[in-house]
Formats: structure tokens, C-alpha cells, sequence
């Protein structure tokens, strides 16, 4: 094997390993913000709150599909809370997964 070989080798599997991390972290961030979201439009069963944001990330990846399945449900529940005040929220709580999978891993 050539050294470019190794170098490509090396740069695929720290590429791989950076990427996993990224999904755990925004995985971490989801549940936190439908915690957070939950508590805020009273729901008793945050677990399937936090399923149902997970999945709708999932489904349509981007920053905006949470933030809208958030948005539409605040709209809808009357829960006062600004758009930038929920983005906030969501870099919060993406700071602290990415802090923690760092510490943890």
C-alpha cells in the first residue's frame, strides 16, 4: 500500500468517524429540543414527542424541518415563543450534545 493510499485510507475513516459523531450529536440535540418542546406544549408523553421529531429529522434532513414541526406545533398550541428564540434553542442544545459526545467519547 502507498503512502496516498494510507492518507486516503486515514482521511475516509476520520471523514466516517467525524460524520457518526455529527448524527449522535444532532440526534442529541432533537431529543433535548423535544424535551424542551414538549414541556412547553403541556404533553404528557414527551418520549413520543421526542420519537416523532426524531423521525421527522429523519425523514427530511436540514436544520428547518425541526424548527418547522416545532414552529407549526407552538402556532398551533399557542405557545408563545419567537423563531429566535426556538433556533436559539436549538444551537444550545446542539453545543451541549456535541460537548458531551466530545467528553464522553
Amino acid at each position: 500500500m502507498s503512502t496516498f493510499d494510507k492518507r486516503e485510507e486515514a482521511y475516509e475513516a476520520k471523514f466516517a468517524h467525524d460524520e457518526t459523531l455529527r448524527f449522535k450529536a444532532f440526534a442529541r440535540r432533537d431529543k433535548y429540543l423535544a424535551l424542551w418542546a414538549a414541556e412547553k406544549l403541556g404533553l404528557a408523553d414527551a418520549n413520543a414527542y421526542v420519537t416523532e421529531l426524531i423521525s421527522t429529522d429523519i425523514r427530511h434532513v436540514g436544520e428547518d424541518d425541526v424548527f418547522e414541526k416545532i414552529r407549526g406545533d407552538f402556532d398551533a398550541a399557542g405557545v408563545a415563543q419567537s423563531d429566535h428564540q426556538i433556533r436559539r434553542t436549538m444551537d444550545e442544545f446542539l453545543q451541549q450534545a456535541m460537548s458531551e459526545i466530545h467528553t464522553s467519547g
